[in-house]
């Protein structure tokens, strides 16, 4: 097992049956009572990345379970009301009885609840917005850091620089649902992943979920599944473990041992330790210091991530800053596909498959890496990083 960094740096930083399974599963059931069902006829398309995906591509992926596909569709059935990943193992629908939508909140939006078998909330992330404005991005970014947990539209727009109006705008035309139906997806979607992988109490899972309450969690979820949080772990029980360890699905493939180097290069001694095996840092979110640990789960296309903080709610936007740093948003082979029609790159593409660009923790981190490696090497500027530390930083109890 890694060992932590002994440091952290000041950072300033119609209702389902219950029982209700897989995409042809429940027969004759509609969409949720109470929702808004937005279920165009012909169902031509799903839209993402400024493009249109034909409904027949579509389909194909879906019958062929084409993992590819996962997380940059998904597919609602309308005689069931529910909406599934294109690898799910249920029998698949006829094609007439499917709409296809670009992102699980329009989905969701539409009236359609989440697949218990494939557990849409497990695929990739970033099929639907790759490639769309920086506008959009941006916001899904904040919205992943709790922007809309205890904010509102109004206030995220005003941070974004545009309207309220204008925003809302932008995500029907890249996610095909509202900001607030974002929000509340990856709400219900970490809600349901921290049920399933781990044994925080109830209570617990609604704060770190950002529902602020448990009478709002339970609402929230009873409307969306027909049944209370607690029947989804299936006998198991809450448990006082406080370490949270949960798996992050990307596209393969990865080359994550060139990542780990690039990021060992750079370990601010301290705060990061990095070696073949994983990454390990100490982190200060929502006022409370942290540690994680990243490693590859054996033969699956995850990474799993083990955080203990004593702050629920930074869980949430730990885990997006791993998918940041780890670029696990990536499409490897639209990327592989671009740069390989180019004749200096493409042969080094080839050569290396799946590198991703790491990112940086956050932004007050690498802009004191950026300022001391004006001048200097990146082992000089990794050297003075750490003096920064022992100097400045809170001494942090290993595990």
């Amino acid at each position: 097992m890694l060992k932590f960094a002994g440091r952290v740096r000041e950072s300033r930083v119609a209702r389902p049956a219950p029982g209700g399974g897989g995409g042809a599963a429940s027969p004759g059931l509609g969409p949720r009572e109470g929702s808004e069902n937005r279920q165009p006829g012909a169902a031509p398309s799903a839209r993402f990345r400024g493009v249109t995906l034909p409904h027949e591509v579509c389909y194909r992926a879906l019958r062929a379970r084409d993992a590819r596909f996962d997380g940059r569709f998904f597919t609602a059935v309308r005689t069931t009301g529910i909406y599934c990943r294109p690898i799910c193992p249920a029998r698949t629908p006829r094609a007439d009885n499917v709409v296809f939508y670009p992102s699980a909140a329009a989905a969701q939006e539409a009236g359609y609840r989440p697949c218990l078998r494939c557990r849409p909330e497990c695929s990739p992330q970033g099929g639907a917005w790759r490639g769309s404005e920086a506008t959009v991005a941006r916001a899904l970014t904040l919205i992943e850091a709790g922007a809309l947990d205890e904010g509102s539209v109004e206030g995220l727009a005003e941070r974004l620089g545009l309207g309220d109006r204008q925003l809302r705008r932008l995500f029907h035309q890249h996610l095909g649902a509202t900001p607030v139906a974002v929000a509340q997806a990856r709400r219900i979607h970490l809600a349901k992943r921290l049920l399933h992988e781990t044994e925080l109490p109830i209570t617990a899972v609604a704060l770190a979920a950002g529902f602020g309450s448990v009478r709002r969690f339970n609402e929230a979820f009873s409307a969306m599944f027909g049944r209370p949080p607690s029947a989804l772990r299936q006998g198991r029980g809450s448990g006082q473990d406080p370490d949270v360890a949960l798996t992050l699905a990307y596209r393969p493939p990865l080359d994550l041992q060139s990542l780990l180097q690039f990021l060992g290069a750079r370990a601010i001694p301290g705060v990061e330790v990095v070696s073949a095996g994983g990454y390990a840092r100490t982190f200060q979110l929502k006022g409370a210091v942290g540690r994680l640990e990243v490693r590859p789960v054996p033969g699956a296309d995850q990474l799993r991530a083990r955080i203990v903080t004593p702050k629920v709610t930074a869980i949430g936007p730990a885990l997006a800053r791993v998918r940041h740093l780890f670029d696990l948003d990536a499409e490897p082979e639209a990327i592989a596909e671009h740069l390989g029609l180019d004749p200096v790159l493409g042969a080094r593409v080839r050569a290396h498959p799946g590198l991703r660009v790491p990112g940086a923790w956050d932004g007050f981190e690498l802009g004191v890496r950026a300022i001391l490696g004006q001048q200097i090497s990146v082992r000089a500027a990794t050297e003075l990083a750490g003096r920064l530390v022992q100097a400045f930083g809170a001494a942090v109890e290993a595990p």
